[in-house]
């Protein structure tokens, strides 16, 4: 027997819910995570699709993750971080460096309903990880830890927490390294659980933080070989900055579903919202920006499984990019919306929530500076070699959405035997039903060596007559003009120093490659058949939205694209489907 996270959740709108919108809604206006809620997923067992399936777990690729997650995102983006997605954060750090044993602990400690805590940053010194202080020091066969780490998702209540810590007073990027470190095994004496600390988006969430005072741990805590702490947590990065947008996905659905519902029922000048040409295009634009970023972190999560050498580029666009793109959807709609949006109560009121929560996503733990930071040195050994001779990505990385999404009602199996290999693969062959090879973190690279397979799609589609062939050409004269400028970037302008010029180099690059994946995924849609993915209307309306960005200044969607993309939503709304890529059934 099987049940669906969409049914276990319920139907938002009925009141009687107890993980409902109203209740979501008081729980928020208390500063606190609606209990129901995570009792709910509990049940479900949604750590599972944190620990990988030779762990016991759910876990067999990145994109269904996503899937499996986003109904929860859909609903509240609060419930979502704080219940789950900062466990999963935390273990990829131990299903990449730990040891057999450390893996075992943590797939154990996740599936028994634990939650999980990382300590990366440090406010005095943001994103840069490099300038980290908290100290952890060798003595004997223990490490002592002295230092702060403030504003951790989780701290107060996780049973184990990954921290970032220097573990050399040298400088450079072998200065530092991760732990393990179990809250039950502390000296009490020696370590404080700091008072929460409160936000105006994601109000439930439960940031904290800790200080250490010569907090002995043992040296076994070491997550993967001394000073390496920096290259494990980069590598880490790629399948959280990969998963995350997916995610944020569904919350920027039911915004666009309250507005949408709002604007077919709101009587205006003789008819309804809905009638009014801006209202019509406002909806049909966010359509277009949800699907593009679904694509671009679609593709981005099928390639850490299929293109892992390029992660570093395709992960930090589609966290860069998600969250701008998501976060200027919503604004839009909220135009439309009116001070509706401003409500705490009622019928509009979650988009409101929404619009407050969702910039937090885009900050996590890399903000947008620090993704842009991850392609800006990439970009002119991607002008040399990428774009001169580009490559095709492979076809699976735009494999049609997964069928539905279910977990087992009993509790997780038995858990096999643990790997002997520190450095196994992630998850066990075979195991992704779509056939994508296993997740090899020995594989995802720091830089991409100047291959970009997705991007170069641009150069080497063959689009069809039926197809916007005049937008994809003007999106490859502008990767052109990008490898142009890339290829002249002076090499004091590639690295931390960067101006906003070669900032926006990055942001360029971004666009193009969340075009180049709505073109794949396109193409592969019309190869199978699919009536809405081989649809050239959607791609059309995306590609416009994509070159108005590029171009600084909004652009008219393509005629036609509009009514036939506002049909769309009217169809959905009616069926009980979501409005990104995959069309499932969800509880509205």
């Amino acid at each position: 027997m099987t049940v669906e996270l969409e049914a276990v959740l319920g139907d938002p709108r009925d009141g009687a819910n107890p993980v409902g919108a109203a209740r979501i809604l008081r729980a928020d206006e208390r500063g606190e995570l609606l209990a129901a809620g995570e009792e709910a997923l509990a049940s479900w067992g949604l750590n599972a699709e944190f620990v990988p399936a030779r762990l016991g777990g759910r876990l067999v690729a990145a994109d269904r993750l996503v899937r499996a997650v986003r109904p929860v995102f859909r609903r509240d983006l609060s419930l979502g971080l704080g219940y789950g997605v900062t466990s999963l954060m935390a273990a990829v750090n131990v299903w990449s460096a730990g040891t057999p044993a450390q893996r075992r602990r943590v797939a154990d400690l996740l599936l028994r309903g634990e939650r999980l805590a990382v300590a990366y940053h440090e406010p005095e010194h943001g994103n840069d990880l490099a300038r980290n202080e908290f100290a952890a020091r060798v003595d004997g066969d223990l490490l002592r830890l002295a230092g702060s780490k403030r504003v951790v998702n989780n701290i107060a209540r996780c049973a184990a927490f990954v921290l970032f810590a220097r573990t050399a007073d040298s400088a450079g990027p072998r200065a530092h390294s991760l732990l393990l470190v179990e809250r039950d095994r502390l000296d009490p004496a020696r370590v404080a659980f700091l008072p929460r600390t409160r936000t105006s988006g994601v109000r439930g969430v439960r940031l904290g933080g800790v200080r250490a005072a010569d907090l002995p741990v043992p040296a076994t805590a070491l997550l993967g070989a001394p000073g390496r702490g920096m290259e494990n947590a980069l590598r880490s990065f790629q399948v959280t900055r990969a998963v995350l947008p997916g995610l944020a996905v569904g919350a920027v659905d039911t915004a666009l579903r309250t507005v949408l519902r709002f604007a077919m029922s709101r009587r205006l000048y003789g008819g309804t919202v809905l009638d009014l040409p801006h209202a019509r295009e406002t909806l049909a634009g966010a359509l277009a920006d949800l699907l593009a970023v679904d694509a671009l972190a679609t593709a981005a999560c099928r390639g850490l499984h299929l293109l892992p050498e390029q992660s570093s580029l395709h992960s930090a666009a589609a966290k860069y990019l998600g969250a701008r793109l998501l976060t200027g959807a919503m604004e839009e709609l909220a135009v439309v919306l009116g001070a509706r949006y401003y409500l705490r109560e009622g019928e509009h009121a979650l988009f409101g929530k929404h619009l407050r929560d969702l910039p937090v996503v885009g900050l996590g733990h890399a903000g947008e500076t620090a993704c842009l930071l991850a392609i800006i040195p990439q970009l002119p050994a991607l002008a040399r070699r990428a774009w001169r001779t580009p490559a095709a990505p492979p076809p699976a990385l735009f494999a049609g959405p997964p069928g539905p999404l279910a977990a087992p009602a009993a509790p997780p199996p038995e858990l096999p035997t643990p790997p002997p290999d520190p450095a196994a693969p992630l998850v066990a062959p075979d195991a992704d039903p779509a056939g994508l090879p296993e997740l090899d973190f020995a594989r995802l690279t720091l830089a991409s060596a100047g291959r970009d397979d997705l991007t170069g799609l641009l150069l080497t589609a063959t689009v069809p007559e039926d197809g916007p062939r005049h937008l994809v050409a003007s999106l490859a004269d502008s990767l052109r003009a990008l490898a142009r400028d890339a290829a002249t970037t002076p090499p004091a302008r590639r690295g931390p120093l960067a101006d906003p010029e070669t900032m926006r180099l990055a942001e360029r690059y971004a666009l193009l490659l969340a075009a180049a994946a709505a073109v794949g995924t396109w193409l592969a849609g019309r190869e199978r058949g699919d009536p809405f993915l081989g649809e050239p209307r959607w791609l059309a309306a995306t590609l416009a939205r994509l070159y108005g960005h590029l171009a600084g200044r909004p652009a008219p969607l393509p005629a036609g694209t509009a009514d036939w993309l506002v049909r769309t939503l009217l169809d959905r709304e009616r069926d009980g489907l979501s409005f990104d890529l995959s069309a499932t059934p969800v509880r509205t």
